[in-house]
């Protein structure tokens, strides 16, 4: 299904296609005169690009229209359970992998931790866990491909990895050992990025043309969708957002560099502080969450403290909050967004987060800038990450940033 562009015409068909697919899946079940109205091609371009659709499993026929006084047209609508892609998110502490149909549905799911693997190399670990979960899917052969999203800078047209300090990976060419491995096609991008693509292909925002995307979790970045395209950089390396120095006179980044808001603002930074304060013997119920057992702290038992108004929790979440929308600040004034979505494990399930960040920012941010302007959670629960990665694929095949 993913074919090779081997010319302006090869494109444009391809093009068409994807673009009636994503019409049939956002539509149907609609008729083939009503995706010629509907996106303005001919009914022949329409026929033929639904008639190889049908061949490829990816819709089907299924009943018939209204009539407007000749034969009631058939109608087509997308088969999402036929095909199915492998999503893979990777993160500092992390590593999962799902099976996804083409709503983006998540089928199964295994989370592998980082830290419990002996010797973990990240492109080894990669192949033998995409082999491994492979043979739990029914059917390889209906596999349109693997999509991975990872921390750090990634050239997305040739799949290397170019710099992950917290993994320690320079230039790593993960696309040509996996597509060489397996000969299935393989997309990887920064995890943002992805979180992007689901937000405007599956979530709650897909009409807004100019929205940042603010991941907050192990790590901290940004995806800026600037008139329905996301801005990447000279390199790729875009939306470095956590990266951006907020103190001089702060600790060393990974990075190299000092005073990074990611050192204020993400669960490395929250952890710290909490495990400080309890051996300071400071009381937060934190210490009864994890039986008194700083392992076990985790972004989950640190939101269930915020439900609970734990002061240690609230204070420390009131000056993440500030750094966080500080931050934020500087990119409303840079871009002028409509809509800022905060998601990542820090910000799932936690709108005391999302109300103290919009409020700051509603103090401090060019009036401007604030007008209309929309802080929101992400559209997605707990299975964010791979829907993020599944998302890189299915942008592939739907072109679902394209206006419509």
């Amino acid at each position: 299904m993913i074919l090779r562009r081997t010319g302006d015409l090869s494109l444009i068909k391809e093009l068409n296609k994807s673009i009636v697919l994503d019409l049939i899946r956002k539509k149907g079940p609609i008729s083939r005169a009503e995706i010629a109205k509907t996106i303005n091609i001919s009914p022949t371009t329409v026929t033929s690009a639904v008639s190889e659709l049908i061949d490829d499993l990816l819709v089907y026929e299924n009943g018939l229209g209204t009539s407007n006084g000749g034969r009631k047209p058939i109608l087509v609508q997308l088969n999402p359970n036929n095909r199915f892609l492998i999503g893979i998110a990777i993160d500092a502490s992390k590593i999962t992998i799902a099976e996804l149909n083409l709503n983006a549905e998540v089928r199964m799911k295994e989370v592998y931790y980082i830290q419990q693997i002996p010797d973990f190399e990240l492109s080894n670990f990669t192949l033998d866990m995409i082999d491994k979960f492979s043979r739990k899917c029914k059917d390889l052969d209906q596999c349109l491909g693997i999509s991975i999203t990872t921390q750090g800078i990634v050239d997305s047209v040739n799949g290397i990895i170019l710099y992950n300090p917290k993994l320690k990976i320079k230039n790593l060419h993960l696309k040509r050992m996996i597509e060489k491995t397996f000969n299935i096609p393989t997309y990887i991008d920064n995890d943002t990025n992805g979180n992007l693509l689901a937000e405007k292909g599956f979530g709650k925002y897909q009409q807004s043309k100019n929205v940042i995307y603010v991941k907050v979790g192990n790590g901290v970045g940004a995806s800026i969708l600037v008139n329905d395209s996301i801005f990447r950089g000279f390199h790729g390396g875009a939306g470095e957002f956590g990266h951006t120095t907020i103190d001089h006179n702060g600790a060393t980044c990974s990075c190299g560099n000092v005073g990074c808001l990611e050192g204020f603002v993400s669960w490395s930074a929250v952890h710290s502080n909490v495990l400080e304060a309890m051996e300071n013997g400071e009381y937060t119920i934190l210490s009864e969450l994890t039986g008194g057992d700083p392992s076990r702290l985790t972004p989950e038992l640190f939101r269930q403290a915020i439900t609970k108004e734990d002061p240690l929790s609230l204070s420390i979440l009131k000056a993440l909050s500030k750094y966080l929308a500080t931050g934020i600040v500087n990119l409303i004034n840079l871009f002028n967004p409509e809509i800022i979505i905060v998601g990542g494990e820090l910000a799932f399930e936690n709108p005391l987060l999302i109300n103290m960040v919009y409020e700051h920012i509603s103090n401090h941010a060019l009036e401007a800038h604030t007008k209309g302007l929309k802080i929101v959670p992400s559209s997605f629960g707990s299975d964010f990450e791979v829907i993020g990665s599944a998302s890189l694929l299915l942008h592939e095949l739907f072109h679902f940033t394209l206006s419509k």
